[in-house]
């Protein structure tokens, strides 16, 4: 049985809330780059210098790159060799995201009641945690700091079956049209099908999480994605939706068996700014 310490999994995830939050991933570092590049329209070309540049000075200041340094999300892999020492993981885990979050000198923007609003945590926690149990002794922390300029653009739809394929692009494609100029394009979206109504919510979140670079391996599905992110390049919406061709960066779909009579799909729709990494112990 492999034995982990609870302060080490604090110090480590402090230090990828801190790191997520001042530097993008690979993936999309060089995808904007890219699209700087490849972008025809003036104004969209412009915007994302602007974005580029915004980028580089976060990175050398050691500064977020957003000033929504969003809501704490964790994604882990706890396997069932796993033995935590001195302490508990879900306190481990909030106590890393209160420590990034005050020493790091991020935005705190968690209230404590949903509707009073009238206290803030002040450290930024509870962040949401989602635990799945796995054989071996892999534990695995992906965690999110998920900005709500976009979360609040996503969406979930229960279609019926018979709306199949063509009503999940309408869908998908009608959600992002509505959502992309306030979720400061160039965006990313997380697509969810299948399970129930919180299971395709979770798949959308989670396909945030997928490289750019990487594709499903279901044919259908990798096409579903190509068709997607054309035609959302097509809409004209554009960075930060000034025009352009440059309106979404990435699209992933996952999957899930879901009942014979339901067809649950969710849209979760993150900014460039998707900031996103993993810490294996």
């Amino acid at each position: 049985m492999k034995i982990v310490q609870a302060k080490d999994i604090t110090q480590k995830v402090a230090q990828l809330c801190v790191e997520i939050n001042t530097k993008l991933a690979d993936d999309i570092d060089s995808t904007l780059k890219k699209e700087e590049r490849q972008e025809p329209y003036p104004l969209a070309r412009n915007i994302l210098s602007v974005i580029n540049e915004n980028r580089n000075l976060a990175i050398n200041a050691r500064r977020p790159i957003c000033q929504d340094t969003g809501m704490v999300v964790a994604f882990v892999k706890y396997g069932q060799e796993i033995m935590i020492k001195d302490g508990g993981i879900e306190q481990a885990i909030q106590e890393g995201v209160r420590q990034a979050y005050c020493q790091g000198y991020m935005r705190k923007s968690v209230v404590k009641d949903p509707l009073l609003r009238n206290e803030n945590t002040q450290d930024n926690t509870p962040a949401i945690v989602h635990y799945q149990i796995v054989p071996g002794e892999v534990l695995q922390i992906s965690v999110m700091a998920k900005g709500f300029g976009s979360e609040n653009t996503s969406a979930l739809k229960m279609l019926k079956p018979a709306d199949g394929v063509e009503g999940v692009k309408h869908f998908v494609l009608d959600t992002i049209r509505k959502g992309a100029p306030n979720a400061c394009a160039p965006i990313i979206a997380g697509i969810g099908i299948g399970g129930d109504f919180e299971k395709a919510a979770l798949l959308a979140k989670e396909a945030l999480f997928i490289p750019l670079d990487q594709h499903h391996k279901k044919p259908h599905l990798r096409a579903l994605e190509k068709e997607l992110l054309r035609k959302v390049n097509e809409m004209g919406i554009g960075p930060m939706g000034m025009g352009g061709q440059t309106t979404m960066l990435g699209i992933h779909v996952l999957d899930y068996p879901t009942h014979i009579a339901g067809l649950p799909v969710a849209v979760n729709i993150c900014c460039y700014v998707d900031r996103r990494g993993t810490v294996v112990f």
